[in-house]
């Protein structure tokens, strides 16, 4: 994949699954990993092993304040994110969070705030807000094909193994399908909204361990366009979004990492006539979080990913209040 930007010195903090993808893309994209930090030093260094990582550093604050480091990327449990995030931007560093990038919409105003006074990027990784795909369906609906959007449905359900231990249940952990996979549905709604929702409907089945397993979602803005969102841990569903206008729909499935959607144009109640819009690989995703994170920082400013990733975080918030979930931190 070609790239020439500037190269970038990421310091990452955390080894698992998705910073193991992230480092394959830093090093595709950007051409190197500059230092990881965590508390698991055998763990560490085989991943610098794997990953060809410059530096390793078993204290995470040690790594943020190396003036060598441009960008911090964040990938620990949800929990941990809000305190990371501050200490890497009171220190002067560009971040790069996984979602969800904190737990409440206190957290999120917070850190906001601190970066728009810093003058510093803060990103979150919903990988649906940088894959090529998305901006041509913002085209194509920007450009009326679909007539005036009324209705956007999204599904997110993931079957996970019955483990009240596992920290996907875990309170202590922000657990429960809303943090974990409801951050997606809802930046699919709130990407095809005009404006953020004023209404919010929802319900809730709770697991044993007192974490949200599955829920229904309306949201309605201003404009009377309304997002239906149903979520689940313990029962499979196709990711699939569904954005419909008075001119036809467009189906978009996978849509976290979508590369094609499927456009339904409705001339009258009888006619219709289809078209597929293709863009991207899915492969590249992590690849495309980067190079849009880099051109953020090179130009100075995000192309409104942030104000979406604030909708979402208020829109979550709002949800567990109706519901009465609060974890132990909030």
């Amino acid at each position: 994949m070609a790239y020439k930007m500037k190269q970038y010195r990421w310091g990452m903090i955390g080894a698992g699954w998705i910073a193991h993808e992230m480092a394959d893309a830093l090093n595709a994209v950007n051409g190197s990993v500059y230092a990881v930090a965590g508390g698991d030093v055998t763990k560490l260094k085989q991943f610098a092993r794997d990953k060809h990582v410059e530096h390793v550093y078993t204290d995470v604050d040690d790594m943020i304040n190396d003036p060598q480091v441009d960008i911090i990327y964040i990938a620990t449990p949800h929990t941990f994110h809000y305190d990371y995030i501050k200490r890497a931007l009171l220190a002067g560093k560009h971040v790069f969070s996984e979602k969800a990038i904190t737990v409440n919409a206190r957290q999120f105003d917070e850190v906001q705030r601190l970066a728009h006074d810093r003058g510093l990027i803060l990103t979150e990784g919903f990988t649906l807000y940088h894959m090529p795909i998305y901006q041509q369906v913002r085209d194509l609906i920007a450009a009326g094909k679909l007539g005036e959007i009324k209705l956007v449905q999204v599904n997110f359900g993931s079957l996970k193994d019955y483990d009240p231990q596992n920290r996907f249940f875990n309170k202590d952990l922000a657990g429960g399908a809303l943090l974990d996979i409801g951050g997606y549905a809802t930046a699919f709604a709130r990407m095809f909204l005009a404006s953020q929702p004023d209404v919010t409907l929802t319900t809730v089945k709770y697991f044993e361990t007192g974490v949200d397993e599955q829920s229904g979602i309306i949201l309605k803005d201003d404009q009377e366009q309304l997002a239906v969102m149903a979520l689940s841990m313990r029962a499979k569903q196709p990711k699939r979004g569904v954005i419909s206008g008075t001119k036809g729909y467009v189906e978009i499935n996978d849509y976290p990492r979508a590369t094609t959607a499927a456009v339904t144009y409705t001339a009258d109640a009888h006619t219709t006539t289809t078209d597929t819009l293709t863009a991207g690989n899915a492969a590249d995703a992590l690849s495309y979080e980067v190079q849009d994170m880099q051109r953020y920082v090179e130009q100075g400013h995000d192309d409104g990913q942030l104000d979406w990733s604030h909708d979402v975080a208020h829109i979550l918030n709002n949800v567990r209040n109706q519901w009465g979930l609060k974890y132990p931190f909030d």
